[in-house]
């Protein structure tokens, strides 16, 4: 294909994921798009995943011309696997897809066309929050500017995960943005960048897209102290970047994008947890009831988190491991 006629480039970064990838891959290679390139990125996986990823191209011989692989020789972590995906990448947009997700066959094609109608920079959509046995239809809210967008997901009523979102990839390379390599905790909030520079966008109210929840409380029970540094450095690249572009307008976003940092510090029963909430960025917990994009619910919990009510927040978090993750969705 030649590259001036590819639409969407879609990146994999690929990592230990053999048990996964195949029902990505052929998620990927199923797409009604035809003018689109598949980049999958070797970052150096010790197991299998790359022999299945061949395999699924294999089945897929309209795809022989589309389909990239490259490959780290040593593990570089997801957000360098992602750069080396973006400098390959030749599409007009660009979409991430991890590989333990997959989509859609009409993702890429919907995505485009209401990036082409709309003149858009960058378009998001609603999308599935996968379970074992069943999932969640997660809607995303809908903005009319770049920066409306971008003070939803610092105020955490919009997700800026990479995966539910179509990019130009002149975005990225106008910009200089790229994904920050060796500090993997927090990468998705490169996002935030793109819209940051974005002109206009757009939202699609409908899902495509598959995030596969395997361990419900997985955040709590891995948070290292190597994470823990991974997410400060993210945080802090934000509110420079931001405060270099905005000035102080986005102050108050910003105070919620640390809130929205330590949330999930609540979604647990440790007390070691909650002593990390208190530690992190306390001078944005005068923000805690401010934030009128958040769901009542979260509100009171992080205002009884200041507060100092742990009490109600352990009770929160039993109640919703026990019926919702421990019962509806499994």
């Amino acid at each position: 294909m030649r590259s001036d006629s590819v639409k969407v480039s879609v990146i994999v970064p690929v990592y230990n994921v053999e048990k996964f990838i195949e029902r990505c891959a052929e998620s990927l290679l199923a797409q009604t798009m035809k003018e689109a390139e598949f980049i999958f990125v070797d970052d150096a996986s010790p197991d299998g995943s790359m022999a299945v990823v061949r395999k699924c191209v294999e089945r897929h011989p309209e795809r022989a011309g589309q389909v990239r692989i490259l490959r780290h020789d040593v593990n570089k972590g997801l957000p360098a696997a992602r750069n080396t995906g973006l400098e390959a990448a030749v599409g007009q947009y660009i979409f991430h897809c991890d590989s333990d997700d997959y989509a859609d066959p009409g993702m890429l094609e919907a995505l485009y066309g209401e990036a082409i109608s709309k003149d858009a920079d960058a378009v998001w959509c609603d999308w599935y929050l996968s379970f074992g046995r069943n999932e969640r239809y997660m809607r995303q809210p809908s903005y009319d500017t770049p920066e409306d967008a971008l003070k939803g997901m610092l105020a955490g009523a919009m997700k800026f995960n990479v995966w539910n979102k179509l990019a130009k990839r002149t975005l990225y390379t106008d910009n200089g943005i790229v994904f920050p390599a060796g500090y993997g905790m927090g990468e998705d909030m490169t996002v935030m960048m793109l819209f940051a520079s974005a002109k206009k966008v757009a939202y699609l109210p409908e899902a495509f897209y598959h995030y596969v929840k395997v361990n419900t409380d997985s955040f709590t029970r891995t948070f290292s102290e190597k994470h823990q540094e991974e997410l400060k450095y993210n945080v802090k690249r934000m509110e420079e970047y931001l405060s270099g572009k905005f000035g102080h307008d986005m102050d108050t976003y910003i105070a919620y994008l640390k809130l929205a940092v330590k949330y999930p510090f609540l979604m647990s029963a440790s007390p070691s947890r909650y002593r990390l909430w208190k530690e992190w960025y306390p001078e944005a917990d005068r923000y805690a009831w401010q934030n009128r994009q958040l769901s009542l619910r979260s509100r009171i919990l992080q205002w009884c988190a200041w507060k100092r009510q742990f009490w109600v927040v352990w009770l929160h978090y039993v109640l919703l491991q026990k019926i919702v993750y421990g019962i509806i969705y499994r």
